[in-house]
């Protein structure tokens, strides 16, 4: 009698438990935490949340703001994510207009706060914000109510494409800051983030001249996207970019650039349509049907969707697929 007894007090408790695990799991993306003992650094999004990784080993802990499976164009931090950021020793942000909210953000540290703050993008040369190459300009920045979001960022990226990490060769700049203010953080194990930096230089420089190899065998290079990042891409590897909608994923593209862009895959002959993951893929199907062509991914690579994540993807092995994918389109 009394064994059921306690059986009874305490199957509740596991229940509780258990219950109190699963949800822990289930929002461990979103919740990242910082650890002690290691140094702890907050990325913005993943390309840079990947390099900071790769560059800093076993000596720190990597927090990335935006989740897998969440565009970050479509994200902006909650208070949990400004208390890691605030204790974090690093933070690493893209800038060159990629994060609406940063602004706010860091005029809220805490003065007393000792984090060191990093513009990964200094010291690569920005494309304009236009639509692409040739200077179309579709005037999406007028349907969009001053590019705010729902908790009031400004989501728009001014005058300048953001998209930098796009080529591998800017990828490498990207490393090479966080890279320099790891050691500004941690010189003690300058060491190890020279090797470890080396190590993923080397890969970064393979990608591109694999991309260099492979590109130049191709005689098209007229490449129809979705969304308008693929600027830096294009102008690595002699390809011509036409988006149907601009810098922002969400942008609604009109019926006179839905006509444009028709009459540009019928021209050049285009076989594709390239998509991404992380947003909705019905105006790329629906655009494919009617110019009676297919649709691929071709990833931003802004971030993982979940199934990317499980598999142990990164930088360069999406990268990998994005030049199967362009070799498959451009034959």
């Amino acid at each position: 009698m009394k064994q059921t007894f306690i059986k009874r007090a305490i199957l509740p408790v596991i229940l509780v438990l258990l219950l109190s695990t699963l949800l822990s799991a289930c929002g461990g993306r979103s919740q990242p935490a910082l650890v002690n003992g290691k140094i702890n650094i907050v990325a913005s999004f993943y390309p840079l949340y990947d390099f900071a990784t790769k560059i800093g080993g076993d000596h720190v802990n990597v927090v990335n703001l935006v989740p897998a499976g969440v565009e970050p164009h479509d994200w902006s931090p909650k208070s949990r994510d400004i208390q890691n950021l605030t204790k974090s020793d690093l933070f690493v942000y893209l800038g060159a207009g990629f994060e609406g909210w940063v602004q706010d953000t860091l005029d809220s540290l805490k003065k007393d706060s000792k984090t060191v703050v990093v513009e990964a993008s200094r010291g690569i040369e920005l494309l304009p914000g236009t639509e692409d190459e040739h200077g179309d300009e579709h005037g999406h920045d007028e349907k969009k109510e001053a590019g705010k979001d729902a908790h009031g960022h400004d989501h728009e990226h001014g005058n300048t494409d953001p998209h930098v990490w796009l080529s591998p060769a800017n990828a490498k700049q990207l490393a090479v800051n966080i890279k320099d203010a790891l050691i500004q953080v941690d010189g003690a194990h300058k060491a190890d983030y020279e090797a470890n930096f080396k190590k993923l230089a080397d890969r970064l420089d393979q990608l591109d001249g694999k991309y260099k190899s492979e590109l130049a065998k191709v005689s098209k290079k007229d490449i129809v996207v979705t969304h308008q990042s693929f600027g830096y891409l294009a102008k690595a590897y002699g390809l011509n970019q036409k988006a149907i909608m601009g810098l922002a994923p969400d942008a609604e593209p009109t019926s006179k650039d839905m006509k444009t862009i028709l009459q540009f895959i019928k021209d050049n002959q285009v076989k594709y349509i390239f998509f991404e993951e992380l947003v909705s893929d019905k105006l790329a199907k629906t655009l494919a049907k009617d110019a009676g062509v297919e649709t691929l991914v071709l990833s931003p690579l802004e971030g993982l969707t979940e199934e990317q994540a499980k598999k142990g993807d990164d930088y360069v092995s999406l990268m990998e697929n994005n030049l199967n994918n362009l070799l498959k389109a451009l034959q």
